[in-house]
């Protein structure tokens, strides 16, 4: 018995054990599991430590915007001015100069400079822009207030706050104008927020009225022309110029713009457009004091980390100038690899000259004349070539050109949303090369 009891003593320990070790297994089998899902999800969306290299190369391939690539048969949205053109500049050495590393302890306070004008602008930022403008010579930087806004279209809405905001109580809100055709945002923007300060009045070609602010944007979109201010009046009218395409890769730098308020954006500059940053240069203090009050409401200032990696950016473009001489003497006077609107502007030369041939091949099709001008920056004599195509078509019965181009796949905007008729439409010069060749051969195609 005695032996049994201690036979069946030592059987019940090893159930025990057998019981215990099996429920190690079982949590070692479902560590094992999420060890492997882990893994593999590391693996898949990340990378690991083997497959570094291959985790690396992955990123570098992976495109810069959500939309799919494009084959003879897709429709090709030209719609917006997605500028996926910079891309190829910015894979190159350029992108690696531009690369930026934030900590997690860095930008985290609302506050930038607590004592200047523009409390959230980093001084970072400030101080490349200034060098950039001095650099191409398209604006007068010195003695003007610099403001950073989500966009330029923030500051478009801060600048229409700050103009409009002198308005007697209960008087009519001043009239917005720009000259027809003028850029399709403006109207929806100006009547967006319905503001009792301010409203859409349509083509400043025909206003009359005395309060009015006009926008001028030079060279314009859409059609790429030189703009001035246009309305004589007598009264309290106001002028802001949407400076956005004022560019060498874009158009000749003629003089450094000087007037009271001016409106950039890194999107068409440097081609980052999901930075959403921009800046204005600002002559009145209570005017930039205003237009930095309606930022700090209207989004209690602008991302730190946008402005830290834009202003690594547009320092990377202005050192790729100052070091130029050098580099293109390393490499026999040609090399334009760190030289941006070098870069950009033969993309431009190249998209420009195969799209005047495939309206020509077409025949029912016109474009703005070619504009030459004196680029100080250049030093040359060189013609202008606009973000966006202002497409005519004179083909008869087709009165809705961008239904007639949808048809055939193509998404463009069309002339009605510009202020002007149907038979016009824009179309941005910006997309992808692979894009832009499957539009220019439709296009030629077209009889």
């Amino acid at each position: 018995m005695a032996a049994m009891g201690g036979g069946g003593k030592e059987s019940g320990c090893g159930g025990g054990m057998a019981a215990q070790a099996g429920r190690l297994g079982v949590v070692a089998s479902v560590a094992f599991n999420i060890a492997a899902l882990a893994l593999f999800l590391r693996r898949r969306y990340f990378g690991d430590d083997a497959d570094e290299k291959k985790g690396e190369t992955a990123a570098a391939v992976a495109p810069s915007s959500g939309k799919p690539p494009v084959t003879p048969d897709s429709v090709i949205n030209l719609d917006h001015g997605d500028p996926t053109m910079y891309e190829a500049f910015w894979r190159g050495g350029a992108g690696e100069r531009a690369t930026i590393v934030i900590p997690g302890w860095q930008t985290m306070s609302y506050f930038s400079d607590v004592g200047s004008l523009c409390w959230f602008l980093e001084p970072g930022f400030e101080r490349e822009v200034r060098r950039l403008h001095r650099l191409v010579g398209n604006a007068v930087a010195d003695g003007y207030h610099l403001l950073v806004g989500t966009g330029s279209t923030q500051l478009f809405q801060a600048a229409l706050y700050a103009l409009s905001g002198g308005a007697a109580a209960g008087a009519n809100p001043i009239g917005v104008v720009s000259p027809a055709p003028y850029y399709s945002s403006y109207p929806a923007v100006t009547d967006f927020l319905k503001s009792g300060l301010y409203r859409w009045a349509g083509d400043a070609k025909v206003f009359d009225g005395e309060n009015y602010i006009e926008l001028v944007c030079s060279p314009n979109n859409p059609d790429g022309g030189v703009r001035t201010a246009v309305v004589n009046s007598g009264g309290g009218g106001f002028v802001v110029h949407d400076l956005a395409y004022y560019w060498p890769q874009y158009t000749p730098i003629t003089e450094a713009a000087a007037h009271d308020v001016m409106l950039f954006t890194v999107s068409k500059c440097t081609g980052h457009a999901g930075t959403r940053l921009g800046w204005a240069l600002v002559r009145e203090r209570a005017v930039a004091q205003k237009m930095s009050k309606f930022i700090e409401l209207n989004t209690i200032g602008v991302s730190k980390d946008s402005q830290l990696r834009a202003a690594k950016i547009i320092k990377t473009i202005t050192d790729g100038y100052e070091h130029a001489p050098v580099a293109a003497a390393v490499a026999g006077g040609d090399d334009d690899s760190g030289r941006l609107f070098h870069f950009a502007r033969r993309q431009m030369v190249s998209r420009w000259g195969k799209l005047r041939a495939a309206v020509a091949n077409s025949g029912i099709f016109t474009l703005p004349d070619e504009i030459p001008g004196h680029c100080t920056f250049a030093n040359e004599t060189v013609a202008a070539y606009p973000p966006f195509a202002w497409l005519h078509c004179e083909k008869e019965g087709v009165d809705d050109l961008e239904g007639y181009l949808r048809e055939r796949k193509i998404i463009c905007r069309g002339g009605a949303k510009f202020g002007v008729g149907g038979r016009f439409v824009r179309i941005s010069m910006l997309d992808t090369d692979e894009a832009f060749a499957i539009f220019v051969d439709r296009l030629a195609a077209m009889k």
